[in-house]
């Protein structure tokens, strides 16, 4: 067997990426997603494509800011991890998964082939995510009308929030950030993200008690492939209350109310209230996502 030639894309040879099967159907994961072909590298083996991994990033971004496809075939683990670990960009990698891939055997078989590159070109596993999509048949969740909403103009407001709900957090991302910086870079990361978005920075709304204390935030936000709950936090010492689901539902209607058709939003698998949140809230499930990060590069 030869050794795997890994080969940059550009817009002439494009096409070479749509040369292998999508058993996971990646493909619909992305309808909305925009790839630029240069940010696109493949694995030949003897002319055929056994790997291949797509870089993201915004419109304006010089550089990508993950991978969120990336696919091997049967039995081409090193060409995979050859793939990643030859890259010029080491961000984190999403590998986007059918919501039922582990009731498949041929779906898990696909989806811990891409683990076991990822891993071999020095990845670690970060945390599984459910995506969720709301669309309009499920009905608008219903607004409780315990919480005052109002935006803020004020970032300063957004930071000194976000520290004090991720000093008590079950995000896998901002509990990195923590690690690698403490709370001020988890705040900082957060307020970057939704700057970075393209929706309005007015639409970013802060949660008051009738009383006037603050209870949470929400930000809702269009991503690059539409509109999404783009944050729901309660501040430490109002939880118990199920504030999460009336942030939650006001995030909702303020996206329709602004035009927006259908509704994403993500969580940790291992935030069983926020989870529990969506499904309330009616969202589905309807993909996963594993998030790999790299902490080693393997010459």
């Amino acid at each position: 067997m030869t050794d795997p030639v890994i080969r940059a894309l550009d817009e002439s040879d494009a096409q070479l990426f749509d040369a292998h099967p999508d058993p996971l159907n990646a493909r619909a994961a992305h309808e909305r997603t925009t790839h630029r072909p240069d940010w696109k590298r493949v694995a030949l083996r003897d002319g055929t494509v056994v790997a291949r991994g797509a870089w993201w990033g915004g419109t304006d971004d010089k550089e990508p800011v993950n991978v969120n496809w990336f696919d091997v075939a049967e039995g081409e683990v090193e060409a995979g991890a050859e793939l990643l670990r030859s890259a010029p960009w080491q961000v984190e990698l999403e590998i986007n998964l059918p919501g039922d891939w582990q009731d498949h055997p041929d779906l898990a078989a696909a989806a811990e082939t891409r683990f076991a590159a990822a891993r071999a070109a020095g990845y670690e596993l970060l945390v599984e995510r459910f995506l969720y999509r709301w669309t309009p048949e499920r009905g608008l969740p219903e607004r409780p009308g315990r919480l005052v909403f109002a935006a803020e103009p004020d970032d300063a407001v957004f930071f000194d929030a976000l520290r004090r709900i991720h000093a008590v957090t079950l995000d896998a991302h901002a509990l990195k950030a923590i690690a690698e910086g403490g709370l001020d870079q988890a705040a900082q990361e957060e307020l970057d993200f939704f700057h970075w978005c393209p929706s309005p920075r007015e639409w970013w709304q802060v949660a008051r008690t009738p009383e006037g204390d603050l209870a949470g935030i929400h930000i809702p936000a269009h991503n690059p492939s539409g509109p999404t709950v783009g944050f729901i936090g309660v501040l430490p010492e109002h939880r118990g209350r199920g504030y999460a689901y009336d942030l939650l539902a006001e995030c909702t209607h303020f996206l329709v109310e602004h035009g927006a058709e259908a509704v994403t939003g993500a969580t940790d698998r291992g935030n069983f209230p926020m989870a529990a949140n969506f499904a309330k809230a009616g969202f589905p499930v309807v993909r996963e996502r594993i998030n790999f990060h790299p902490v080693a590069r393997t010459a």
